[in-house]
């Protein structure tokens, strides 16, 4: 049997390498600064050393405001600056309460972002959803100037469609990096929607969010049966969780996706790595595929 799972790092950009797990920092709210801390340093001696929060984390999962997330790890950085050499930082930005999206501001936001976060740099900025009344013209050049202003490093998409990537690609002259779509095995659209296909094609890194679709995979929660009982055999036979099994499934895939952890338990954070000793092979992954279907591949 062979394993789909790699556990090669993966390269982002030309310069920088992130693990095939990484840490989501969207339910790092409403805890003391020691507490987050204690959370980065279990993801990144897991070897997550791709960090990713967001402008918006904070509005949900406990949070009391816009910016919370950013803040609270700002203050993590602030304490414990070491920390900043062994991960590779990432935020969103595009994301504003009651527009709701708006592109046409990316460089406030940002710089907004380094100051809450405490950096002058972040390693991945992203664009957390498309403006649809954003001219991608309009949005490169800004990218454009904070990446010429070494305030950002790499640029990526999140959410985006393969065609709305692709034009803003158009007017930038450099590659984006990174996709960020929901993928998980009750979440299967970057198979279908070109995602992962245009992500192979222009050698961009695709970070999957929500791996566990919210806590339902572990919890087994609105999980069609024949799903549950897919992962729950595979777990059986691997001797681990169905979270592991739900982890793995997304690794699988030729793109080499990395998986975002979005636990704040220690213990499910170390856990997660687990997923890297795996065995998943093509007909596991089909499987999983068809019962979250609930029918057969043509």
């Amino acid at each position: 049997m062979t394993s789909l799972i790699s556990s090669e790092p993966r390269p982002l950009g030309a310069s920088q390498a992130v693990g095939p797990l990484g840490y989501g920092c969207w339910r790092l709210v409403a805890m003391s600064p020691a507490e987050a801390q204690a959370r980065i340093e279990t993801a990144l001696d897991a070897g997550m050393n791709l960090i990713d929060t967001a402008d918006v984390y904070g509005l949900d999962w406990g949070g009391n405001a816009f910016g919370e997330a950013e803040a609270l790890l700002g203050q993590v950085l602030a304490q414990a600056p070491a920390l900043r050499e062994r991960m590779v930082l990432a935020s969103k930005g595009g994301i504003i309460p009651g527009v709701p999206y708006d592109s046409r501001n990316l460089t406030a936001a940002c710089e907004a972002s380094l100051k809450r976060l405490q950096v002058e740099r972040l390693d991945l900025y992203q664009i957390h959803r498309p403006d649809m009344l954003a001219h991608p013209e309009q949005v490169a050049a800004q990218l454009t100037a904070l990446r010429s202003a070494g305030k950002i490093g790499e640029v990526g998409v999140s959410n985006h469609r393969p065609s709305q990537t692709a034009a803003l690609q158009s007017y930038l002259d450099f590659p984006i990096a990174s996709q960020q779509p929901e993928y998980s095995a009750l979440h299967l659209d970057p198979l279908f929607d070109g995602v992962f296909d245009q992500a192979m094609t222009e050698q961009h890194t695709v970070l999957c969010w929500s791996p566990l679709a919210g806590g339902r995979l572990a919890t087994g929660q609105d999980v069609p049966p024949a799903l549950l009982a897919r992962l729950d055999a595979l777990a059986e036979r691997e001797q681990v969780s169905r979270a592991v099994i739900a982890t793995a499934f997304t690794l699988a895939h030729p793109a080499r996706p990395v998986s975002l952890v979005g636990s704040i338990n220690n213990d499910r954070i170390q856990e997660a790595a687990s997923a890297l000793t795996v065995t998943l092979d093509a007909a596991d992954v089909y499987a999983i595929i068809e019962a979250s279907m609930g029918a057969s591949l043509p």
